[in-house]
Protein backbone atom coordinates (compact mmCIF):
# COMPACT_ATOMS: atom_id res chain seq x y z
CA UNK A 1 0.00 0.00 0.00
CA UNK A 2 1.35 3.46 -0.88
CA UNK A 3 1.52 6.00 2.09
CA UNK A 4 1.29 9.99 1.71
CA UNK A 5 3.53 11.84 3.67
CA UNK A 6 1.72 14.42 5.60
CA UNK A 7 3.44 17.30 3.12
CA UNK A 8 1.75 15.35 0.38
CA UNK A 9 -1.32 16.28 1.39
CA UNK A 10 -1.18 20.27 0.70
CA UNK A 11 -3.11 21.79 -2.44
CA UNK A 12 -5.42 19.72 -4.51
CA UNK A 13 -8.23 21.38 -2.49
CA UNK A 14 -11.84 21.30 -3.60
CA UNK A 15 -13.25 23.71 -5.78
CA UNK A 16 -16.91 24.38 -5.38
CA UNK A 17 -19.88 26.47 -7.12
CA UNK A 18 -21.64 28.91 -4.86
CA UNK A 19 -25.35 28.77 -6.23
CA UNK A 20 -26.88 30.72 -3.78
CA UNK A 21 -24.43 33.67 -3.33
CA UNK A 22 -24.61 34.31 -6.76
CA UNK A 23 -26.62 38.02 -7.59
CA UNK A 24 -28.14 36.52 -10.85
CA UNK A 25 -28.42 33.28 -12.79
CA UNK A 26 -25.53 34.16 -15.51
CA UNK A 27 -23.10 34.55 -12.60
CA UNK A 28 -21.19 31.65 -11.32
CA UNK A 29 -19.35 32.06 -8.14
CA UNK A 30 -16.56 29.45 -7.21
CA UNK A 31 -14.98 29.27 -4.17
CA UNK A 32 -11.54 26.94 -3.41
CA UNK A 33 -11.39 25.58 -0.37
CA UNK A 34 -7.89 26.09 0.94
CA UNK A 35 -8.95 25.25 4.98
CA UNK A 36 -8.83 21.36 3.66
CA UNK A 37 -4.75 21.69 3.70
CA UNK A 38 -3.66 19.70 6.81
CA UNK A 39 -2.81 22.63 8.93
CA UNK A 40 -6.33 24.34 7.47
CA UNK A 41 -5.06 27.18 5.32
CA UNK A 42 -3.49 28.63 2.00
CA UNK A 43 0.25 28.91 4.34
CA UNK A 44 0.98 25.12 4.03
CA UNK A 45 1.59 25.87 0.17
CA UNK A 46 3.42 28.69 0.32
CA UNK A 47 5.51 27.55 3.59
CA UNK A 48 6.29 24.08 1.47
CA UNK A 49 7.31 25.72 -1.70
CA UNK A 50 9.75 27.87 -0.10
CA UNK A 51 11.58 25.38 2.11
CA UNK A 52 11.71 22.76 -0.74
CA UNK A 53 13.45 25.86 -2.53
CA UNK A 54 16.39 26.64 -0.08
CA UNK A 55 16.80 23.33 0.30
CA UNK A 56 17.43 22.45 -3.56
CA UNK A 57 19.70 25.58 -3.39
CA UNK A 58 21.46 24.48 0.00
CA UNK A 59 20.71 27.16 2.12
CA UNK A 60 19.09 24.32 4.90
CA UNK A 61 19.17 20.93 5.70
CA UNK A 62 17.03 18.85 8.13
CA UNK A 63 18.15 19.48 11.38
CA UNK A 64 18.65 23.29 10.74
CA UNK A 65 16.39 26.12 12.27
CA UNK A 66 13.64 28.14 10.10
CA UNK A 67 12.69 31.26 11.97
CA UNK A 68 9.55 33.26 10.06
CA UNK A 69 7.66 36.42 11.36
CA UNK A 70 4.21 35.61 11.16
CA UNK A 71 0.55 36.05 12.98
CA UNK A 72 -0.69 32.81 12.85
CA UNK A 73 -1.40 30.90 9.52
CA UNK A 74 2.36 31.33 8.19
CA UNK A 75 3.80 30.15 11.52
CA UNK A 76 1.53 27.57 12.28
CA UNK A 77 2.32 26.36 8.33
CA UNK A 78 6.05 26.44 9.04
CA UNK A 79 5.76 24.44 12.49
CA UNK A 80 4.02 21.80 10.87
CA UNK A 81 5.57 21.37 7.81
CA UNK A 82 9.25 22.21 9.65
CA UNK A 83 8.17 19.31 11.78
CA UNK A 84 7.31 16.78 9.43
CA UNK A 85 10.57 17.34 7.71
CA UNK A 86 13.10 17.24 10.31
CA UNK A 87 13.70 21.50 10.81
CA UNK A 88 12.92 23.26 13.88
CA UNK A 89 10.54 25.82 13.69
CA UNK A 90 10.84 29.74 15.49
CA UNK A 91 8.08 31.57 14.92
CA UNK A 92 8.05 35.76 15.96
CA UNK A 93 4.65 37.35 16.62
CA UNK A 94 3.23 40.16 17.68
CA UNK A 95 1.71 39.87 21.67
CA UNK A 96 -2.28 40.44 20.18
CA UNK A 97 -2.41 37.33 18.20
CA UNK A 98 -5.19 35.39 18.62
CA UNK A 99 -4.66 32.60 21.22
CA UNK A 100 -5.82 29.46 19.47
CA UNK A 101 -2.06 30.46 18.15
CA UNK A 102 0.54 30.06 20.51
CA UNK A 103 -1.70 26.64 21.57
CA UNK A 104 -1.08 25.34 18.10
CA UNK A 105 2.12 26.54 17.86
CA UNK A 106 3.18 24.82 21.04
CA UNK A 107 1.45 21.23 20.04
CA UNK A 108 3.60 21.05 16.74
CA UNK A 109 6.94 21.99 19.11
CA UNK A 110 8.00 25.68 17.69
CA UNK A 111 9.74 27.78 19.44
CA UNK A 112 7.38 31.52 20.06
CA UNK A 113 9.11 34.80 20.77
CA UNK A 114 6.94 37.48 21.40
CA UNK A 115 7.21 41.32 20.14
CA UNK A 116 4.58 44.46 21.53
CA UNK A 117 1.82 44.33 19.57
CA UNK A 118 2.28 47.75 18.54
CA UNK A 119 5.30 46.57 16.87
CA UNK A 120 2.99 44.73 14.77
CA UNK A 121 4.40 42.11 12.03
CA UNK A 122 6.60 44.31 10.35
CA UNK A 123 8.20 44.66 14.24
CA UNK A 124 7.95 40.82 14.12
CA UNK A 125 9.94 40.71 10.71
CA UNK A 126 12.47 43.23 12.18
CA UNK A 127 13.39 40.93 14.84
CA UNK A 128 13.01 37.66 13.08
CA UNK A 129 15.24 39.05 10.44
CA UNK A 130 18.19 39.89 13.25
CA UNK A 131 17.78 36.51 15.00
CA UNK A 132 18.60 35.28 11.78
CA UNK A 133 21.59 36.89 11.10
CA UNK A 134 22.98 36.62 14.93
CA UNK A 135 22.20 32.51 15.05
CA UNK A 136 22.80 31.97 11.25
CA UNK A 137 19.63 30.59 10.63
CA UNK A 138 17.47 30.90 7.78
CA UNK A 139 14.28 32.99 7.66
CA UNK A 140 11.48 32.46 5.55
CA UNK A 141 11.09 35.84 4.95
CA UNK A 142 6.86 35.09 3.62
CA UNK A 143 6.67 39.21 2.79
CA UNK A 144 9.69 39.57 0.70
CA UNK A 145 10.58 35.91 -0.74
CA UNK A 146 9.40 35.36 -4.31
CA UNK A 147 9.07 31.75 -3.63
CA UNK A 148 5.69 32.75 -2.15
CA UNK A 149 4.17 34.34 -5.53
CA UNK A 150 5.56 31.61 -7.04
CA UNK A 151 3.92 28.74 -5.18
CA UNK A 152 1.12 30.09 -6.39
CA UNK A 153 2.04 30.82 -9.53
CA UNK A 154 2.71 27.00 -10.52
CA UNK A 155 0.51 25.56 -8.12
CA UNK A 156 -2.65 27.00 -7.06
CA UNK A 157 -3.30 29.17 -10.34
CA UNK A 158 -2.61 25.74 -12.45
CA UNK A 159 -5.28 23.91 -10.15
CA UNK A 160 -7.99 27.03 -10.23
CA UNK A 161 -7.51 26.72 -14.11
CA UNK A 162 -8.37 22.69 -13.98
CA UNK A 163 -11.31 23.34 -12.72
CA UNK A 164 -12.39 26.31 -14.23
CA UNK A 165 -10.68 26.64 -17.26
CA UNK A 166 -12.10 30.22 -17.82
CA UNK A 167 -12.01 32.64 -15.17
CA UNK A 168 -13.28 36.42 -15.67
CA UNK A 169 -12.65 37.53 -12.32
CA UNK A 170 -9.94 36.75 -9.53
CA UNK A 171 -10.93 37.84 -5.67
CA UNK A 172 -8.36 37.24 -3.37
CA UNK A 173 -7.33 38.10 0.77
CA UNK A 174 -4.58 40.76 0.56
CA UNK A 175 -1.67 39.46 3.25
CA UNK A 176 1.51 39.15 1.62
CA UNK A 177 0.25 39.50 -1.92
CA UNK A 178 1.49 36.22 -2.48
CA UNK A 179 -2.02 34.97 -3.75
CA UNK A 180 -2.91 37.69 -5.64
CA UNK A 181 0.12 38.07 -7.37
CA UNK A 182 0.73 34.31 -7.95
CA UNK A 183 -2.08 33.25 -9.06
CA UNK A 184 -3.24 36.23 -10.78
CA UNK A 185 -0.14 35.95 -13.11
CA UNK A 186 -1.19 32.50 -14.15
CA UNK A 187 -5.00 33.10 -14.54
CA UNK A 188 -3.84 36.14 -16.69
CA UNK A 189 -1.66 33.97 -18.74
CA UNK A 190 -4.51 32.03 -19.89
CA UNK A 191 -6.73 34.52 -20.33
CA UNK A 192 -5.64 37.97 -20.14
CA UNK A 193 -8.50 39.55 -19.60
CA UNK A 194 -9.03 37.91 -16.38
CA UNK A 195 -9.38 40.96 -13.61
CA UNK A 196 -7.16 40.41 -10.22
CA UNK A 197 -9.12 42.10 -7.00
CA UNK A 198 -7.39 42.26 -3.68
CA UNK A 199 -10.03 42.57 -0.40
CA UNK A 200 -8.49 44.75 1.80
CA UNK A 201 -9.84 45.08 5.89
CA UNK A 202 -10.35 48.79 7.13
CA UNK A 203 -7.29 50.58 8.02
CA UNK A 204 -6.46 49.72 11.79
CA UNK A 205 -8.70 46.56 11.72
CA UNK A 206 -6.48 44.05 13.46
CA UNK A 207 -7.98 40.93 11.32
CA UNK A 208 -5.25 39.00 11.38
CA UNK A 209 -3.44 37.19 8.26
CA UNK A 210 -4.83 40.30 6.00
CA UNK A 211 -3.27 43.99 5.37
CA UNK A 212 -4.37 47.36 5.06
CA UNK A 213 -2.21 49.03 2.77
CA UNK A 214 -2.95 52.24 4.69
CA UNK A 215 -1.04 50.88 7.34
CA UNK A 216 2.14 51.78 5.66
CA UNK A 217 4.01 48.79 4.51
CA UNK A 218 3.68 47.31 0.93
CA UNK A 219 5.15 43.96 1.42
CA UNK A 220 7.95 43.81 -1.41
CA UNK A 221 6.45 40.87 -3.29
CA UNK A 222 3.24 42.70 -4.13
CA UNK A 223 3.22 44.87 -6.85
CA UNK A 224 -0.12 47.59 -7.02
CA UNK A 225 -0.07 48.37 -10.68
CA UNK A 226 -0.65 44.35 -11.70
CA UNK A 227 -3.93 44.58 -9.54
CA UNK A 228 -7.55 45.21 -11.42
CA UNK A 229 -8.80 46.43 -8.17
CA UNK A 230 -9.19 46.20 -4.22
CA UNK A 231 -12.23 45.71 -2.05
CA UNK A 232 -12.12 47.20 1.60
Amino acid sequence: MHHLHLVQTIGKTPMVELRRLSPKPDVRIFAKLEGWNPTGSIKDRIVRHMIQHAERDGRIVPGDTVIEASTGNTGIALAMIGRALGYNARVVMPENVYPEIPRTLAVYGAEVHWVPAADGVTGAMDVARRMAAESGCFMLDQFCNEHNARAHYVWTGAEILEDVPQVDIFVAGLGTGGTVMGTGRRLKEANAATKVIAVEPHPGNALQGLKSLADGFIPPILDLAFLDGKIL
